[in-house]
C-alpha cells in the first residue's frame, strides 16, 4: 500500500495540474489571442462600413466579404463619384419606408412585393433637432441603394395633424425662422453635419427644405414670420457652409410640392439657381386624378421654364379612391415618355406609419399587380455613368425613352 502511494507521488505532474498560476497565464494568453482576432474583425468591419463595404451596384443584393478577404484587401468597392449618379443610364426607383435605410428584412419584403425588383434609392428623413448618422450612408449602399436624405430645418411636427392644426403645430416654430438660419444661429450644427457627410465620402442625395412653396412647413416664406426672398438666401447660406466643409459628395435636390394646392405661389422666386442645385425634385400624389399628367404636368411646365436640371419625383403614390388603379396603371407609361424625369420615390407608408394617407402600392391586390407590371417595363439604372450606347437591361422592360418623346403634360 505504501509503495503504491510512493509511486504515485513520483509520477510526473501534468503542467495543467501544477497550480492555478500556470493555468491562469495560459488562459490569459489564449484570451489575448482571441481578443486580438476579435478586435481586428471589428476593426475590419468598421473600416469596411466607413468605406461602404457590401456595395455591389445599385439594385443589387449586398455582398459581405469576410475578415480574411478584408485582410487581403479584396472586395473593397471603389467610391463612386457624385457625377456618376447625376445623369443615370436608366430610371431610379426608390422607396420611403419606415425603417430605411437600415432594415434588410424590410427591403427584402419590399423586393418581394414589387415582383422581385430591388430599389435603387432609399429615402429617409432627419429633422434639425437630430444628429446625422454617417452609418445611414453605409447602410444604404450596402443594400444597393443611393441614399436620399430629406433634411428638414425644424424640430419636427405633430404626427398626422388635423387640417386646422397644421399651421399651429407644424409651422409656428420661431426658433427656426429663415432669418435665424441666414444669420448663423445653426452654423455649428450645419457644419458638423456637412463634415460628417464629407468624411463618409460616398455620394448622398440631399433633399433640403422641401415643399417650400407650401404653407405647412416653418421654412416656407408665407409662415413663421419669414419674408420673401429669405428662402433662397437660406439655401445658399447652407450650401456655402457645406462647400467650406468639403462636402462635395452631396447631390443638392431642390424639391417643391406640385402646384395643385398652392397655385398662386410661383416657383421661380424660390429657386436658388443652377450653381446651387443638381436635381429638381417634386412631391406629388394621385388624388382623384386618373392621369399623372394631370398631377405633375403644370409643375413640370414651371420647372422647365426655370432650369433644365434633371427632374426626379421625390414622393409619390396614389390615394385609395375610384381613380387609384387607373392612375397607377398610367404612371409607368407616362414616366417612360418623359426622359427629363430620371426617377421616382414611392411613399411606402400609411397613416399608421407616418403618412397622411395610405400610399402603399400593396393597398390592394389590384394595385400591387398594376405596380409590379408597370415596374417591370422600366429600365432601372445600375448606378454606372451614362453611355451613348444602349444600356443593358437589368430589371426587364424597354430602355429609356428618347429625347423625342412626347411633350410634358401629354395624356397616357
Amino acid at each position: 500500500m505504501s509503495e503504491s502511494r510512493s509511486s504515485r507521488r513520483r509520477r510526473p505532474v501534468h503542467w495543467w495540474s501544477r497550480g492555478s498560476g500556470i493555468r491562469l497565464r495560459v488562459w490569459m494568453a489564449v484570451n489575448a489571442v482571441l481578443l486580438s482576432a476579435l478586435s481586428y474583425a471589428v476593426y475590419a468591419a468598421v473600416t469596411s462600413n466607413a468605406q461602404g463595404a457590401g456595395y455591389s451596384g445599385l439594385g443589387n443584393a449586398p455582398s459581405s466579404p469576410g475578415v480574411l478577404d478584408r485582410l487581403k484587401g479584396k472586395n473593397e468597392p471603389t467610391v463612386p463619384s457624385k457625377e456618376q449618379f447625376l445623369r443615370p443610364d436608366g430610371i431610379y426607383y426608390g422607396a420611403a419606408t419606415v425603417k430605411a435605410p437600415y432594415d434588410t428584412q424590410e427591403l427584402d419584403q419590399l423586393t418581394t412585393d414589387a415582383g422581385g425588383v430591388r430599389t435603387t434609392m432609399t429615402s429617409f428623413f432627419l429633422s434639425w433637432n437630430q444628429k446625422f448618422k454617417p452609418y445611414s450612408i453605409t447602410a444604404a449602399y450596402a443594400h444597393g441603394t443611393l441614399p436620399v436624405l430629406t433634411w428638414e430645418p425644424w424640430q419636427g411636427g405633430t404626427q398626422n395633424p388635423k387640417p386646422d392644426e397644421i399651421l399651429t403645430s407644424n409651422t409656428d416654430q420661431p426658433d427656426y425662422q429663415l432669418a435665424d438660419i441666414i444669420g448663423g444661429r445653426y452654423d455649428a450644427y450645419i457644419t458638423e453635419t456637412a463634415k460628417a457627410i464629407a468624411d463618409a465620402k460616398w455620394p448622398l442625395v440631399l433633399r433640403f427644405a422641401h415643399e417650400m412653396n407650401g404653407v405647412w412647413y416653418p421654412w416656407s416664406e408665407n409662415v413663421n414670420g419669414n419674408h420673401a426672398g429669405e428662402y433662397v438666401q437660406m439655401w445658399r447660406h447652407v450650401h456655402d457652409l457645406f462647400t467650406r466643409a468639403g462636402a462635395t459628395n452631396v447631390i443638392w435636390t431642390w424639391s417643391p410640392n406640385i402646384v395643385r394646392p398652392v397655385p398662386r405661389t410661383k416657383l421661380k422666386p424660390l429657386y436658388p439657381g443652377d450653381a446651387y442645385v443638381d436635381w429638381v425634385g417634386m412631391t406629388g400624389y394621385g388624388v382623384h386624378e386618373k392621369s399623372p399628367a394631370i398631377t405633375f404636368g403644370p409643375t413640370i411646365e414651371q420647372i422647365q421654364a426655370i432650369t433644365d436640371k434633371p427632374i426626379i419625383i421625390m414622393e409619390t403614390g396614389a390615394q385609395i379612391d375610384t381613380s387609384q388603379l387607373q392612375w397607377v396603371n398610367n404612371f409607368f407609361p407616362w414616366l417612360k415618355r418623359h426622359p427629363e424625369i430620371i426617377g421616382f420615390v414611392w411613399m411606402e407608408k400609411d397613416r399608421d406609419t407616418g403618412a397622411r394617407a395610405n400610399w402603399l402600392f400593396t393597398s390592394s391586390p389590384a394595385e400591387k399587380e398594376a405596380f409590379q407590371a408597370g415596374l417591370a417595363t422600366l429600365h432601372l439604372t445600375t448606378g454606372q455613368p451614362a453611355t451613348t450606347t444602349s444600356p443593358t437591361r437589368t430589371s426587364g422592360g424597354s430602355p429609356p425613352a428618347s429625347p423625342s418623346a412626347s411633350s410634358t403634360g401629354s395624356t397616357p
